[in-house]
């Protein structure tokens, strides 16, 4: 294996062939599969005479349009089913393993795919959705991609790429009491901006990011693309190891061993040169929470929410006086004691088991205010399974909050789950942009522990104020 970075190994490792314009033939690993951006791609197939090449490298499931209601169908929002139904139809046709909607594995796929053992180390990874990346956390090159090219890769499990610049982000020091994950990204994002890794593949590096489970390594990865990554990644380690070790798609016994050796190589060498590189202090991040409609619009949750006149740039002064219009809010104010109408907490980037654990501390032994309406979405039927085994859903029932069934839910609102219009609600998931909860929502994007508190108190709160009951 050349010298070089991880993501130059991993690019030397699936590249087949240099094609002409600059873009190379990349061998693709894993394809990931969901209902809104397959069908298409399918027909297209159907259309071309063509089979999907490698059925056996392809999975899929229903997770955005579904709804996260008990005893829930097919059927959901307008048109749904029947994208529900040809996506299942088509899995069948072609021989791909489909967690469907009863499926007892269903789940979302940047959930499932890690969970299962389908994602390894030094594998590519694509599917029609833009948090891809998430599975990067193991040390995979994964990224979203579009209805066209979910067609070429099912048709061909290959992908003409444009070969992106290096950044590494290393991140030393050590997360303050009650920072998490979550928080340590948006601060991330914040301090770079949503454009300030575009155009690069993101390396996540440093003491604190080599101290953190894999959960958390999710968690950062699947928000890499909110500032602007095409894909984000973290080397992996024992860490990453003993999570895949035992999982069902994951190699077993013998082969896991040698397995593991091979996936030891897969990191930066100490000489190797990114284009560019950022040092941050975990030790500088506060619990976050966003006051505007994108992820770079964040601070701590016991700042003022900024005046448009101190942004430097035009269109950042444009863009803050926009979001404060939209979001109903004014400059110089405190978030603290801001009146919530709904809390999220799920979605790819907050709804594995860790996530519901860190929740349910801030929540047992409390009421939901009577004016929130609160939902806990799973990322998985495992993740529902392990959080009923560990009692976590009777904390959330007697609490107040709707424990659901797992799908995307309110990340998106493509489904039955959304935020009302002129409602603010506090969310876990990864995007805050006008309209995506819903039409005129209101979106601040926080911690499970964040949210979890605004449900309790009603209003935006400091978790950290809030403690749980053991």
């Amino acid at each position: 294996m050349t010298a070089g970075t991880l993501f130059e190994k991993l690019w030397d490792q699936h590249r087949i062939a240099d094609l002409p314009g600059g873009e190379t033939l990349i061998h693709i690993d894993r394809h990931l599969l969901y209902e809104i951006t397959s069908p298409q791609a399918f027909d297209g197939l159907q259309q071309a005479g063509r089979r999907v090449g490698n059925p056996e490298l392809t999975f899929g499931t229903t997770d955005h349009l579904v709804s996260t209601r008990r005893n829930r169908g097919d059927e959901t929002v307008e048109g749904g089913a029947l994208l529900i139904r040809a996506f299942r139809s088509s899995t069948r046709a072609h021989g791909i393993r489909h967690f469907d909607v009863q499926d007892a594995q269903q789940g979302i796929a940047h959930v499932i795919a890690p969970e299962l053992g389908i994602v390894l180390p030094g594998m590519t990874v694509v599917c029609g959705d833009s948090h891809t990346g998430t599975v990067g956390a193991l040390g995979a090159w994964a990224w979203g991609i579009g209805t066209s090219a979910v067609e070429q890769v099912l048709a061909t499990q290959t992908l003409a790429v444009r070969k992106p610049k290096t950044m590494r982000i290393v991140v030393d020091g050590e997360l303050g009491t009650g920072v998490t994950p979550k928080d340590l990204i948006l601060y991330l994002i914040g301090e770079i901006g949503t454009a300030g890794a575009t155009g690069y593949a993101l390396e996540l590096a440093g003491r604190a990011i080599s101290a953190m489970q894999m959960e958390g390594r999710f968690t950062l990865c699947n928000m890499g693309v909110e500032a602007g990554a095409r894909t984000t990644f973290i080397a992996p380690d024992d860490i990453a190891f003993n999570y895949i070790r035992g999982r069902e798609y994951a190699p077993q016994g013998e082969a896991f061993d040698r397995a593991v050796s091979a996936w030891r190589m897969l990191s930066t060498d100490d000489d190797a040169v990114f284009d560019r590189e950022i040092r941050l202090d975990a030790g500088a991040a506060a619990p976050q929470i966003t006051w505007g409609t994108s992820p770079e619009q964040v601070m701590a949750i016991d700042a003022i929410v900024p005046d448009p006149s101190r942004f430097a740039q035009v269109e950042q002064r444009s863009a803050a006086e926009r979001a404060l219009s939209y979001m109903g809010l004014q400059a110089g104010a405190s978030l603290l004691g801001l009146k919530v109408d709904a809390v999220f907490i799920g979605s790819c980037t907050n709804s594995r088991l860790s996530d519901l654990v860190a929740a349910a501390e801030i929540v047992r032994g409390h009421k939901v205010a009577d004016h929130v309406r609160a939902l806990v979405v799973p990322g998985s039927m495992t993740v529902k399974r392990q959080a009923e085994a560990h009692g976590l859903h009777r904390v959330f029932l007697d609490a107040g909050f709707e424990w659901r069934e797992p799908g995307c839910s309110m990340c998106a609102a493509v489904n039955d789950d959304f935020v009302p219009p002129g409602a603010r609600c506090v969310s876990t998931s990864n995007r805050n942009f006008e309209g995506r909860q819903g039409p005129r929502a209101r979106t601040h994007l926080g911690s499970p522990a964040t949210a979890a508190a605004a449900a309790i108190a009603g209003v935006i709160t400091d978790a950290r104020r809030t403690g749980g009951r053991s």
